[in-house]
């Protein structure tokens, strides 16, 4: 999981309303209609179960620490949407225990491997980097008008960009992959035709590959992989991946064109998921392959899954 750095996040507390106009230009939609629409539920029904739940933000110490401002970004983010918040005194353990105690519905916590949402009474865990990946593919199907039948390169193969792959197979889209490590791409090419009897495509080399795609999700943690020659007037990115990865020039002539987050979207998905199950369909029901995400690739497919997500550009990797 990517840390994030606190000046990666301290003004999205005071920016999510100006957040929600920028959502409106480029998807006709706010965040939390960005977040209903990854699930298919009108925001009247998700307001109905926001209004009774509370969620309880945890911070976590442990490992390399709190990162400064992580957990009033998220309450912030979680409230903007419609919940009722609280930030526990307490961190860790004892932090779970005041969140219990306080009657939360749902718990979110976060520390150096996981970012998760628990709901307490159903025992629902939603992980970051699940919904991170269904939340940028609902962006990206808002801005193309529609994924049905349209061609969509996912660059990266780690635990985002597989979740934003069976997200657009969900969505019809008739989907390619590309990773640093061809194996991956591969193996996790088998896996999902295995899992879903669907077919997705590999891609070997990167640049060949952006010039015939111009609906991307962008999930690695590589800087500038995207260049401006590769941004045509119908190129349309969702991009995850911290850092961004299209470069300053990219960035300017793509223009409205390219959602990109640090935390708002990933954190909106996993609150409203956390409270489906209370009375909404569970997704995983209409899309019972999901389970998918929850199973690493194989071991000896994937010897650096923790990279995967990493350092893509021509196929091979790039040098500092």
């Amino acid at each position: 999981m990517t840390r994030l750095r606190p000046k990666d996040i301290y003004d999205i507390p005071i920016r999510l309303n100006e957040y929600d106009r920028e959502l409106i230009d480029k998807t006709g939609c706010t965040l939390q209609g960005i977040a209903c629409h990854t699930f298919g539920i009108p925001e009247e029904t998700f307001l109905s179960m926001a209004v009774s739940a509370e969620v309880g933000i945890i911070p976590i110490a442990s490992g390399q620490g709190i990162i400064e401002g992580f957990t009033k970004a998220v309450r912030h983010i979680v409230q903007h949407i419609g919940f009722r918040t609280f930030v526990t005194r307490h961190t860790d353990v004892a932090g779970i225990a005041e969140a219990v105690e306080k009657n939360a519905e749902v718990i979110m916590m976060a520390d150096d491997q996981r970012f998760v949402a628990l709901n307490i009474r159903s025992s629902r865990l939603v992980d970051n980097a699940e919904a991170t990946g269904k939340g940028f593919v609902a962006g990206l199907d808002l801005m193309a008008s529609g994924l049905k039948q349209k061609k969509v390169l996912v660059i990266g193969c780690g635990s985002v960009g597989r979740s934003a792959i069976l997200a657009a197979l969900l969505r019809g889209a008739d989907v390619s992959v590309f990773d640093i490590n061809l194996q991956t791409s591969y193996q996790l090419a088998r896996d999902i035709r295995k899992s879903t009897k669907k077919i997705i495509g590999v891609e070997r080399e990167l640049e060949p590959a952006l010039s015939h795609y111009h609906l991307l999700v962008e999930t690695t943690n590589d800087a500038g992989i995207i260049d401006a020659e590769f941004i045509h007037p119908y190129t349309y990115i969702a991009a995850p991946g911290m850092p961004l990865g299209l470069s300053p020039a990219a960035v300017k002539k793509i223009s409205g064109r390219l959602l990109h987050d640090p935390l708002q979207i990933g954190v909106a998905v996993m609150a409203v998921d956390g409270v489906m199950s209370r009375s909404v369909e569970d997704w995983r029901i209409m899309l019972p392959y999901a389970s998918y995400l929850a199973r690493p690739l194989d071991a000896k497919a994937n010897p650096d899954s923790k990279d995967s997500d990493q350092k893509h550009k021509n196929g091979k990797e790039t040098k500092k």
